[in-house]
């Protein structure tokens, strides 16, 4: 019986082992929101910041959308791009739910409430205000 219970123990260290060491390789790989950042990083780079604006103009214009964490960034075009920092509470756009704003004419603007929706089940998932713009344009 104490054989038995020397060899269970002796096992369960040797996985626990197994396990630690695969997760010290995991941490070595940047995860999926760690390389969007470094991609964004890397679009960023190539572009100048421009001074803070509280309005863009969303009329006639194709602008996509992506969140990372709790900053929306809006691509007008590879020459233009918009990032909004919130205070939290869109991070699930990021994971592909709508996000939803409320908006008085054709522009969104500093202080908007924007929530977000699972297109799927068309439940609301989460709530933010939208942050000042920072412009990064080409040139």
């Amino acid at each position: 019986m104490a054989k038995a219970l020397i060899s269970f123990a002796l096992a369960a260290m040797a996985g626990a082992a197994a396990v630690s060491a695969a997760s010290a390789a995991d941490d070595r790989r940047p995860g999926p929101y760690e390389r969007q950042r470094i991609q964004l990083e890397k679009e960023l780079s190539r572009l100048t910041p421009q001074p803070q604006v509280d309005c863009i103009d969303t009329r006639f214009r194709n602008v996509s959308l992506r969140a990372i964490g709790n900053k929306l960034i809006y691509r007008e075009s590879r020459k233009r791009i918009y990032v909004s920092e919130t205070a939290g509470g869109c991070e699930n756009v990021a994971r592909g739910d709508a996000l939803v704003t409320r908006q008085f004419g054709p522009r969104l603007c500093r202080g908007d409430i924007a929530t977000t929706v699972d297109r799927v089940a068309r439940f609301q998932t989460g709530t933010c205000a939208i942050g000042p713009f920072t412009p990064y344009t080409a040139g």
